[in-house]
C-alpha cells in the first residue's frame, strides 16, 4: 500500500533519522489503543442513557455536555500545539481523560450511580479530547511524508472503522454482563498503555516554534491563527461546506439508534446491528481509500461522499424492513472515510505548518459542535414529529449543499494534490 520502508525522516539532532513507517505505524498502535477504551465507554454511556431513558431531550443533553467544554477550549489547543511538544500534548490529554474515567468508575463501585456523573465525566473527556485532536492532526505531517499523507489518513480511519465495529460488538455483551464500573476500567487501562507507548517508543521532534510561554503573545497567536483562516478563502469556504454538512447528518448519526427503537423494537442486538453495519462499511471504504488513495482532487471524493451520504439518508427515512435499513446504514458508512481523511489531508497539505495547530482547532471545534448543534435542534423535535420526516428533510438539503459548493472554483483549487500520490 505505501511504498519504500527505506525513506527516513530526520528527528533532533541528538535523535538518528528515523523510518517513517515504523514510527507512524507504532503512534498509530497508540491511538488505537486509546480509541479502543474511549469508543467502549462512549458506546456504553450512550446505550445505558438510550436505554435507561428512552429521551431524545436526554440524549441531546448528554451529547451538548459532551462537546462545549472541546468548543471552547480548541482555540487555545491550537495555540499549545503550535507553540508545545505535541507528544506532550497528546500524553496529558489521554492522562487526564483516563483520571476522569477512573474516578468515575471508583465512585459508580461504591454504589453511586447518579445520571449527573455520567453527564460531568463526559465534559471532563471533553477538554482531553479539545486538546488531543489539533495535537494529532498537526503532529501527523512530522512523521509521513507529505505525498502519503492521504493513504495513511485512510489507513487511520480504517482503524477507526474496525474499532468502531469491534466497539459496539463488545460493548453491548458487556453492558449485558458487568457494572458500568468494570467498563470503565477497560479505558483506563488502554488509556495508560497508549500513554506509556507515546512516551518510550514513538519520537516526536520539537517543531521550531516550542519554547515561546508568553501568554501575552499566545493571544496575539491565537488572533493570527484566526486571521490565517479569513485571509485564506478556501479555508473559509471548506469550513462553512464542512459545517453544515456535519450539522444536516447529525440526524442520521444520532437519531438512528432512537428511530430503530421505535420503527423496530428495543432490542439491544438491533442497536448492535446498526453500529456492526455502519461500521462494516467504513471499513470496507476506509480500506479501499487506503489502497486506492481517493480522487486526486480532494474535494471530489468529498462532494460524491456528502451525496452518496444525502441518498443514504433519504433511504433510511423510508426503509420499511430492517435488513434494508441496515443496508443503508452499511453504505453510509462506507462513505464517510472519502469524506474525512480527504478533509483532514487538504489542511496537511495547504496549510503552513505554523499555522496547522491553529487551523486543526477550528477544524476541531467545528467537528465537535456542528452535530451536537444539530441534535439540538432537531433532537427535540423528535419527541414532536417522525424521525423519518425529519431525515428525509436534512437528506434533501445535503443534496442542495452539495450542488451549491460544487461551483467553489477555490475549492477545486484547493482540493488538487500538493504532491504527485506515490
Amino acid at each position: 500500500m505505501i511504498d519504500s520502508d527505506a525513506e527516513t525522516l530526520s528527528g533532533p539532532e541528538s535523535l538518528p533519522p528515523v523510518k517513517w513507517k515504523g514510527l507512524t505505524g507504532r503512534f498509530l498502535f497508540s491511538q488505537t489503543l486509546s480509541l479502543f477504551g474511549s469508543s467502549l465507554v462512549q458506546y456504553t454511556l450512550m446505550w445505558h442513557i438510550t436505554l435507561s431513558t428512552g429521551s431524545s431531550v436526554m440524549m441531546t443533553l448528554y451529547i451538548i455536555i459532551g462537546f462545549l467544554p472541546s468548543f471552547f477550549l480548541s482555540p487555545f489547543a491550537g495555540v499549545w500545539a503550535d507553540r508545545y511538544n505535541r507528544k506532550l500534548l497528546m500524553v496529558l490529554a489521554d492522562g487526564s481523560i483516563a483520571a476522569a474515567t477512573l474516578v468515575l468508575a471508583l465512585v459508580y463501585r461504591s454504589g453511586t450511580e447518579e445520571l449527573w456523573l455520567l453527564f460531568a465525566v463526559a465534559a471532563i473527556r471533553s477538554l482531553g479530547q479539545g486538546v488531543h485532536g489539533p495535537a494529532v492532526g498537526a503532529a501527523l505531517p512530522q512523521i509521513v511524508p507529505m505525498e502519503h499523507l492521504a493513504r495513511v489518513n485512510g489507513i487511520n480511519g480504517t482503524i477507526q472503522s474496525v474499532m468502531m465495529l469491534v466497539s459496539p460488538i463488545i460493548a453491548a455483551s458487556l453492558l449485558a454482563k458487568l457494572p458500568l464500573s468494570t467498563i470503565f476500567m477497560i479505558d483506563v487501562v488502554t488509556a495508560a498503555l497508549a500513554i506509556l507507548a507515546l512516551v518510550f517508543f514513538i519520537p516526536i521532534p520539537d517543531h521550531e516554534r516550542v519554547g515561546n510561554t508568553d501568554s501575552a503573545s499566545q493571544l496575539r497567536d491565537l488572533k493570527d491563527g484566526f486571521r490565517y483562516v479569513r485571509n485564506h478563502s478556501w479555508l473559509v469556504h471548506f469550513f462553512l461546506f464542512y459545517g453544515i454538512l456535519l450539522f444536516l447528518i447529525a440526524p442520521a448519526a444520532f437519531l438512528t439508534p432512537l428511530q430503530t427503537v421505535r420503527n423496530f423494537g428495543d432490542e439491544v442486538w438491533r442497536l448492535s446491528a446498526l453500529e456492526i453495519a455502519f461500521s462494516l462499511g467504513m471499513i470496507a471504504g476506509g480500506l479501499l481509500l487506503s489502497v486506492w488513495g481517493g480522487f486526486k482532487n480532494r474535494m471530489r471524493s468529498l462532494l460524491y461522499a456528502a451525496l452518496l451520504m444525502s441518498t443514504c439518508t433519504l433511504g433510511l427515512s423510508f426503509a420499511g424492513e430492517f435488513w434494508l435499513y441496515l443496508g443503508f446504514m452499511g453504505v453510509f458508512g462506507l462513505s464517510l472515510p472519502y469524506f474525512n481523511a480527504p478533509s483532514a489531508t487538504m489542511i496537511q497539505e495547504h496549510v503552513e505548518e505554523a499555522y496547522l495547530g491553529r487551523v486543526f482547532s477550528v477544524f476541531t471545534m467545528i467537528s465537535t459542535s456542528m452535530m451536537p448543534l444539530g441534535m439540538l435542534a432537531f433532537g427535540p423535535v423528535a419527541d414532536v414529529l417522525s424521525i423519518d420526516w425529519i431525515l428525509s428533510v436534512t437528506a434533501v438539503s445535503m443534496s442542495a449543499l452539495v450542488l451549491v459548493f460544487s461551483r467553489s472554483r477555490r475549492l477545486r483549487q484547493a482540493g488538487q494534490a500538493s504532491s504527485e500520490e506515490a
